[in-house]
């Protein structure tokens, strides 16, 4: 596996080019039923990305500070199994700005990459526990953003596929 710089990094440009690839005018559309939009994916993904929760209080780690990457990636990288967002980050069902969007995920990926290369990613964070994972350290906290990008990635190519772009 990649370390989490080039992870994110890559990352943060196939999501730009996932989002970028939809045109305005489907953005807000509704691909097929049960579906959101690919507007919706992109703010949904923008609520789960918390940066906020790597500055906030830590713990020293009293295991290795990757020991739940391999369990995370396992579940959020299979894309058979449907899940249902936590209430907290559900999108809006009002319309989303594509160029704004794109906007806050440079913002919000940037501010990222710049917690990996700056934090001391083994502290454990304190201020928000993964529903069924428990406490992440800074960099499990780091990896889930990214597999969660990256299931909403390949959400986004399949809706593109299915509006026609």
């Amino acid at each position: 596996m990649n370390d989490v710089l080039t992870e994110l990094q890559d990352t943060k440009a196939e999501l730009e080019l996932a989002i970028s690839s939809i045109s305005d005018d489907q953005f807000n559309t509704i691909p097929f039923k049960d579906s959101w939009t690919p507007g919706q994916v992109s703010d949904h993904i923008l609520k789960a990305v918390g940066v906020g929760v790597l500055y906030g209080n830590t713990k020293p780690t009293a295991r290795n500070r990757d020991e739940k990457v391999a369990e995370t990636a396992k579940l959020f990288l299979n894309m058979d199994i449907k899940m249902k967002s936590p209430d907290f980050i559900l999108p809006s069902n009002a319309p989303q700005n594509k160029q704004e969007i794109l906007s806050k995920i440079d913002d919000t990926f940037s501010r990222l990459i710049e917690a990996a290369k700056t934090l001391d990613l083994s502290l454990t964070c304190l201020a928000f526990e993964v529903p069924g994972f428990g406490e992440f350290t800074r960099s499990e906290f780091i990896w889930f953003y990214i597999f969660h990008a990256q299931r909403h990635i390949y959400q986004l190519k399949n809706i593109a596929k299915a509006l026609g772009d």
